[in-house]
């Protein structure tokens, strides 16, 4: 009860946050409004997590007719052990932003504690190998003759890893995780001067399930990231669940956007999501929202995995 109250005042605290919070922030890892879904990209020890094989396929289209704008595809899927507290997770990011295209693969794997009360706290750590091009060509300033532009970056690789833990039950979870603990610059082979820096990302994340009725549920839930030299990015959702089919809710990301979310669970195994951004900045007169979509498929073990409160 005591870790319920916890999460339940995290949450509420978030929420309050959203009325005095005025500053503004830079976008550096693939963003996703479905995060609550797509948690096993940011945070390892969410492996497992789910007691089934999940997949999730998921596409975002950000700042649709805004030149250059960021799209990005994503594939994952994880899994626990029979028999055991361990599980694994992998997944494959594709990010395009203007002249540059990352490709990022993911190797997870988590060990989970089961305490008396029915909870699991779960320890992940997460492997990466990361490629970076570059084509200058496709700036719309590109001078053939300027020396930092003379070469592109193919197949810049870099490795990383990240860790976390995830501490979760039928109704509430809360986490903290480093994706990337190495800092990377990557750099002209000839100038040496730098042409992109990845830092070091701190993600807090935390929801509650109310359950209202046998029919409706709702969650509010929270994901805060923390960047280096950077202002506080939070984004806090509210989805309700109708009849363990149908979700509906919104979002909001501090002066970042506004969203409409919506799910479906079309049978047992298959769950088919969508989200609409609009931008809640100047950015808006210049673009016509963002759309991410994903689908998700499972295999259950059992009848009893079918259906549960927890729907994240």
């Amino acid at each position: 009860m005591a870790m319920r109250k916890l999460i339940k005042s995290i949450v509420i605290m978030q929420l309050l946050l959203l009325l005095h919070t005025e500053e503004l922030f830079s976008q550096q890892d693939p963003q996703f409004t479905n995060y609550m879904y797509n948690t096993i990209v940011i945070n390892p020890a969410y492996a497992g997590s789910r007691d089934v094989l999940s997949i999730l396929a998921l596409y975002r289209a950000q700042w649709v007719g805004f030149d250059g704008a960021p799209v990005t595809a994503s594939v994952s899927a994880h899994s626990p052990l029979d028999n055991s507290n361990l599980g694994w997770g992998i997944s494959i990011i594709n990010d395009e932003i203007g002249p540059s295209v990352e490709q990022t693969l993911s190797a997870d794997f988590s060990y989970k504690i089961t305490f008396s009360n029915l909870s699991k706290l779960a320890f992940g750590f997460k492997a990466t190998a990361n490629l970076l091009n570059v084509d200058y060509t496709k700036l719309s300033i590109y001078d053939p003759s300027d020396p930092l532009l003379q070469n592109n970056v193919d197949n810049r690789f870099t490795p990383n890893f990240g860790a976390g833990f995830y501490w979760y039950a039928d109704d509430y979870y809360f986490g903290v995780s480093i994706p990337n603990f190495l800092e990377t610059k990557f750099y002209d082979d000839n100038t040496r001067s730098s042409l992109a820096k990845s830092s070091m990302d701190y993600y807090i994340m935390g929801g509650y399930v109310f359950v209202l009725s046998d029919s409706l549920q709702f969650k509010p839930a929270f994901l805060a990231k923390v960047i280096s030299g950077s202002p506080l990015q939070t984004d806090v959702t509210a989805n309700f669940l109708f009849f363990e089919k149908l979700t509906l809710g919104g979002a909001y990301r501090i002066n970042g956007a506004v969203s409409a979310l919506a799910g479906f669970q079309l049978s047992n195994a298959v769950f088919l999501g969508y989200s609409y951004d609009t931008e809640a900045s100047n950015l808006a007169n210049y673009n016509s929202g963002s759309h991410e979509i994903f689908l998700r498929f499972e295999l259950f073990k059992s009848q009893a995995k079918i259906y549960s409160p927890r729907f994240f």
